[in-house]
């Protein structure tokens, strides 16, 4: 069992908590902006795993004070990875266990592998043209999203024209549309589209509520507890 701090009360906070209890673990802390001074060295150590899904303003501050206090930690805040080479080197330093995803849904890390493959298959037929659109909520801060960052990000590693990504409809080839939409009450959609004169190739991945990225967050605190290093969800799926 373990006894885990909830770094970020809000939505998906209280869909982990309600995953977590389910599986058997205990939530000893939690941290939201109305109590964020009782994150301390003294609550902390109730605790044996962070998971950590706060704002991207706060985050890595929140990951160091718990790789500091040697509790490992999960995070799934997006918004701020130009923090991340800092975290990942204290995290060496205090010989910590950190994880960090962008979805911690199983079933969007499965999405991330098709994605590649499929990169990976169409890099030699310059005939398709490829860009991205997701789809979120309007309380998500950040723009795009972490997952499409990732899906952009791979699509680009394996594209022999595809040189940066840009959140808006290309103005040149080197250039990967990312185009995202805000509409109240949708969990997250990730399409990636593929387009020639011929027809067109298309995944989509469709998110029906939050619990699958809760789900994923209990079984990143369940795989990492007990670690040491960095670690990712293909580490806890295996892949």
């Amino acid at each position: 069992m373990l006894h885990i701090a909830l770094i970020g009360y809000g939505k998906m906070g209280q869909a982990i908590e309600k995953i977590a209890i389910e599986r058997g673990h205990t939530i000893s802390l939690k941290i939201s902006q109305e109590n964020h001074s009782d994150l301390n060295e003294v609550n902390i150590k109730k605790a044996n795993v962070a998971i950590e899904f706060s704002t991207p303003e706060s985050a890595e501050k929140n990951i160091l004070f718990c790789l500091q206090n040697n509790i490992p930690v999960i995070s799934g805040t997006t918004g701020w990875n130009s923090k991340m080479d800092e975290v990942e080197k204290v995290c060496r330093k205090y010989n910590g266990a950190f994880l960090y995803a962008s979805n911690f849904s199983v079933g969007v890390n499965l999405f991330f592998e098709l994605n590649k493959k499929l990169a990976s298959l169409l890099k030699n037929h310059p005939e398709y043209n490829v860009s991205l659109e997701e789809i979120h909520h309007t309380q998500k801060k950040d723009t795009p999203s972490g997952t499409a960052i990732t899906l952009a990000d791979e699509i680009i590693n394996q594209s022999l024209r595809k040189r940066f990504w840009v959140n808006d409809k290309e103005r040149q080839t080197e250039e990967l549309s990312v185009i995202s939409k805000r509409i109240n009450d949708v969990p997250g959609t990730h399409s990636v589209k593929y387009t020639s004169e011929t027809d067109d190739i298309s995944i989509v991945h469709t998110a029906h509520n939050r619990t699958g990225f809760a789900s994923g967050a209990v079984l990143a605190a369940e795989y990492i507890y007990d670690k040491k290093g960095i670690f990712t969800m293909k580490d806890v799926l295996n892949l």
